[in-house]
């Protein structure tokens, strides 16, 4: 979860000589650089490819920036001519440099090291595109969901396409793995859980499965809770990645059975370390590690997290034994 994230020095060299993050995003050299930081220091068994959800709406053409102290500001697509005014036909034309930071890493990684490959869920995508920030509530595409289902879903509808398509270059590059984040996945209720998050993701899924049926899809529909089941079941994802709510016992008994799991270590329990950490990793180890199963965190790695408590973890997760 975000492993190449701002905890490590060597990314904050990196991020402080870029112009800024989307510059960062677009430079092949930097961003595969970032990527490949994580491996050289702690080994890890896959490389996260670093990008951000929101590239594809700056693909396609909506006002993007990234604003110190408030995260991403874009320019709100609020209906139906707004949706039009989008650009798909040229994304890839902007995305090109993603796909080059792929290849850059899928080249220099060992081989018996996974690069994994990613985009945002249509849903969670659209919220910041409607909205047009970031909030806990995103009242606005949820209110244009809900009164115009059908104006709202030709946004979903071309978020579907372009993923799709996003996704399967980042295979062609090199990707051996991708993963769908569907961040705000848990602000939906049960109906609208299917129609904007399931249904989606079960289009994209089936259509890279038809592509590229080696490749496995992990999808991560984070505050989903025991809705998660339905969505591992409904959708055909090989690995479904679960947060830290979601209880370990649980997920053996209700999604092992059939998918992978990916998670759920608390990344607040990761700062603080020790026993913690510790206690925390060896209950999930026991649980989930009898079946298909990649240990994570079960939301994004924090600033403050010190690399030589992900040093322990990494090498706790290596010595385990059942």
């Amino acid at each position: 979860m975000r492993q190449a994230g701002r905890y490590l020095p060597e990314y904050r060299d990196i991020r402080g000589k870029a112009q800024g993050f989307l510059e960062l995003c677009y430079s092949p050299e930097a961003a595969a650089e970032v990527t490949l930081q994580p491996i050289r220091r702690f080994g890890m068994d896959a490389a996260i490819l670093f990008a951000d959800i929101l590239l594809l709406p700056d693909a396609l053409g909506q006002k993007l920036e990234y604003r110190e102290g408030e995260g991403p500001v874009l320019e709100p697509v609020r209906d139906e001519t707004a949706v039009a005014a989008l650009r798909p036909q040229v994304i890839h034309e902007r995305l090109a440099p993603v796909y080059e930071t792929v290849e850059r890493v899928a080249g220099a990684l060992p081989d018996d090291v996974a690069l994994i490959g990613f985009a945002g869920a249509p849903w969670t995508v659209a919220t910041y595109m409607v909205e047009g920030h970031a909030t806990k509530e995103f009242m606005e595409p949820r209110l244009w969901a809900l009164r115009d289902p059908g104006g709202f879903g030709r946004l979903i509808d071309l978020l579907t396409e372009t993923t799709t398509e996003y996704l399967s270059r980042q295979i062609e590059a090199g990707a051996h793995a991708v993963q769908l984040f569907d961040s705000w996945a848990g602000v939906l209720s049960d109906s609208q859980f299917a129609r904007w998050c399931i249904a989606p993701t079960r289009s994209i899924v089936g259509r890279l499965k038809r592509r590229f049926p080696e490749v496995p899809v992990i999808g991560f529909p984070r505050g989903a809770g025991v809705k998660t089941a339905e969505y591992a079941a409904a959708t055909g994802i090989d690995g479904v990645g679960i947060d830290t709510s979601v209880p370990v016992w649980w997920a053996t008994e209700e999604l092992q059975q059939s998918v992978a799991v990916q998670g759920n270590l608390d990344p607040l329990a990761l700062v603080a370390g020790g026993q913690a950490m510790e206690g925390q990793a060896r209950e999930i180890l026991e649980c989930l590690s009898y079946g298909p199963f990649v240990f994570n965190l079960g939301h994004g790695i924090v600033p403050q997290t010190p690399p030589e408590h992900v040093a322990a973890l990494s090498d706790l997760i290596r010595n385990w034994r059942a």
